[in-house]
Formats: structure tokens, sequence, C-alpha cells
């Protein structure tokens, strides 16, 4: 009998987390069938409210909130992703809790989920790092050009960070948008100079875009930093004879 409740709340908890979701996934869908925009809002007019039960509402998404974050810690996700939900249930315009479901569902690797979550908060919400989670959820999907598109509008409202840069020109490179990839991996660079991984994807961006001589600059400055790499080398060698 203990067994059969048991496993009767868990199918009951993993139905209202799929039909949460499934939700989420349904009202953009549908914005988009209308040609909707996502953009900012602006706020609608709402009739007055009990201040006093607003605030009792408000306490109750902060202490679910918590609990969420207590059980994230504990490494205890699906715990917390049912607080989540509680919280929005509660009160659907918590921006908070709707910005940390969607990035527990990033951690998670449940991409799908991650971009609808994201998708529907952009609607309500102006936020880089909001648009930058969700071109990660692109770029996990394969879905290259709109995983530029959201990076883009990350780095607009956020253009000094040489991590959005960085990012930014990955998906470019991912979408074979070489010379584009080569301008904004430059830039991160700058600031990431001993970003291996990086440089190399800068080198391979320049080789693309036929600029050997930037290439050979680059797969120096990789040289330096791994002396005894010798792919890095053999291009080296590849490149100096082109020269």
């Amino acid at each position: 009998m203990i067994f059969v409740i048991v496993g009767g709340r868990t199918v009951l908890k993993n139905r209202s987390v799929r039909k949460f979701v499934r939700s989420i996934k349904q009202r953009v869908n549908l914005a988009e069938k209308r040609n909707a925009e996502l953009v900012k809002e602006s706020p609608a007019d709402k009739p007055d409210t009990n201040s006093r039960s607003t605030a009792i509402q408000l306490q109750k998404v902060r202490t679910l909130i918590n609990a969420a974050e207590r059980a994230e810690a504990r490494e205890k996700l699906e715990e917390a992703e049912g607080f989540y939900i509680q919280a929005l249930t509660a009160y659907p315009d918590a921006h908070e809790a709707h910005a940390q479901l969607a990035k527990l569902y990033l951690n998670m690797g449940r991409d799908q989920k991650a971009e609808a979550m994201y998708r529907e908060l952009l609607a309500k919400i102006d936020d880089a790092s909001c648009y930058s989670n969700l071109g990660l959820a692109y770029y996990r999907q394969g879905k290259f050009d709109r995983a530029c598109a959201s990076y883009q509008k990350a780095l607009e409202r956020d253009p000094q960070s040489h991590k959005r840069m960085a990012a930014f020109g990955r998906a470019l490179f991912a979408s074979e948008r070489f010379g584009e990839a080569m301008s904004y991996l430059e830039k991160a660079t700058a600031r990431l100079s001993r970003d291996t991984e990086l440089l190399r994807l800068f080198a391979e961006s320049c080789e693309k875009s036929e600029d050997s001589v930037k290439a050979l600059e680059v797969y120096r400055k990789i040289n330096k930093l791994e002396p005894y790499d010798e792919e890095v080398k053999e291009k080296l060698r590849t490149l100096n004879s082109i020269e």
C-alpha cells in the first residue's frame, strides 16, 4: 500500500509538471501563430487589489523560492522544480521564479523546456542574462541562427561583456558566418587572452575567412601558451609555408 501511495503521488507530480510546461509551450506557439512579436510589454492596467493579500502572496512566493534554492544546493533538482512551479502557480507574475525555473531546466539539460520558459519570460521583461541563456538553449539544440539572434540581443544590452562576445562569436562560427565570428572572437580574446579554446576558434575563423596572416598570428599566441601542442605546430608550419 505504501508503494502504491508513493507511486501515485509521483505520477501525479510528474503529470502536473508536464501540464505546466506544456501550457508554457502552447502559449508561446499560439503567440507565434498570431505573428506576435516577443518584446518587452508595458504593464497593463490592473484593478486595485488588497495590499495585505498581495503581500501575503509575495511572501509565500519568496518562501517557495528559498525552498527551491535550498533543494538545488542539495542537488535535489526535481524537488526544486516543484517549488518553483508552486511559486508560479501562486503568483504567475513572479519573474524571479520564472527565470530560476528556466535556468534550472537549462542546468538539467532540458533545453526545449528552458527555451519555452525563456521565450515566454522575455515577452514580459527585457534582460541580458535571459537572452543569453535562451541563446544557449538554442545553441545546444543546433538552432544556431536563433542562437545568434538571442546572443546578439544579450550583447546589445550588455556591450562590455567579453563573455557575451565570446558566446556570440561561437554561435556565429557554428552558423558558418566566419567573417562576423572572426570580428567578435577577436574582441573576446583581447580580454580572454589565455583561453586557448577560444583562441583556436578565432584562428579557425581566420583560416575560413582566408586571412592567413591573422591566423598565423593567433596560432603563434596559442603556441606560446601550449608549446607542446603538435597540432598547433603543424598549423604554424603550414601557414609559414604559405606566407
